[in-house]
């Protein structure tokens, strides 16, 4: 479970419900009034509540991430919310520990040794990778083979970030237009002849509540997807070019203790102090999130 993005949105959402109900009464004047520190007014909640506003502001930012997208990739919607919600999936560990044992099967047995270590592989990525060399491909070909399906699959993670990016920007934009929509209507309404002065203030408290909901919207729900989304990304093809350059080096005989140390190049001194012994990664999920 992803905790860090699960706390960060409900730490927001709660301080900001908070930050509605509380009052706080510090200060000399506060003092001398006698008025409370603290102050809970529930009922403040209901003055940023409105359903016309909520329809304008979700509505149209809904309808304007459709037409900027195929259905392809509005599908993948549920897919991406179980991408960022599960904890880590890729560990550089795990893959240079197995790259490691590859290299010494390689060179015990040779390259065709690897088929039944191919096999054996969950990830599809690193299955292919083995079996580009097992079928004795050039090393320059198997090098653009894998680095352009990294390449391809990185352009596809962008384009889901993409999505969150659009509706980020339009939420906010479309609250301005539900405001400019309030101001209209209140404007017309108004007679200051008969007492409408009165109610002012309250009707440009309505209508400013559509910018309230856009810039929720953008900073608290689609912002943190769509950068959660790139963490994953940048993750898988640090794993993914790690087995590229192991898968090199297998190919091309490279001593065992050399690629790993090679490959340690690829992770922080932390982790090289925890892990780089052997112990390597647990069996973390390995498939892509394409």
């Amino acid at each position: 479970m992803n905790l860090t993005y699960i706390i960060g949105v409900v730490l927001s959402l709660v301080v900001f419900f908070v930050g509605i109900v509380l009052g706080i009464n510090i200060g000399p004047k506060a003092v001398e009034a006698g008025l409370q520190t603290f102050v809970f007014t529930p009922g403040n909640l209901w003055n940023f509540f409105d359903a016309a506003s909520i329809f304008i502001t979700i509505g149209c930012t809904f309808a304007i991430v459709v037409a900027s997208f195929p259905g392809k990739t509005l599908g993948s919607i549920p897919k991406h919310f179980g991408i960022i919600l599960n904890a880590k999936k890729f560990d550089p560990m795990y893959f240079i520990d197995q790259l490691v044992e590859l290299a010494q099967t390689a060179r015990k047995n040779g390259l065709l040794s690897l088929e039944e270590k191919a096999n054996e592989q969950t990830d599809p990525f690193f299955k292919q990778a083995i079996m580009l060399i097992v079928d004795a491909n050039d090393p320059d070909k198997v090098r653009a083979v894998l680095e352009n399906d990294i390449e391809c699959m990185s352009a596809r993670h962008e384009d889901a970030a993409a999505l969150y990016d659009k509706a980020s920007s339009v939420a906010p934009a479309f609250g301005m237009v539900g405001t400019l929509v309030g101001l209209i209507n209140m404007l017309n309404n108004m007679s200051l002849d008969g007492g409408g002065a009165s109610s002012l203030g309250k009707d440009m408290g309505t209508a400013l509540i559509t910018t309230l909901y856009g810039c929720i919207l953008a900073h608290i729900v689609f912002g943190p997807i769509a950068n959660n989304l790139r963490i994953r990304d940048s993750e898988e093809v640090l794993c993914k070019s790690i087995i590229v350059e192991g898968i090199m080096s297998i190919q091309s005989g490279e001593n065992p203790k050399t690629l790993k140390e090679k490959l340690l190049t690829y992770v922080d001194q932390k982790a090289r102090g925890e892990d780089g012994g052997g112990g390597g990664g647990k069996k973390k999920g390995k498939k892509g999130e394409e």
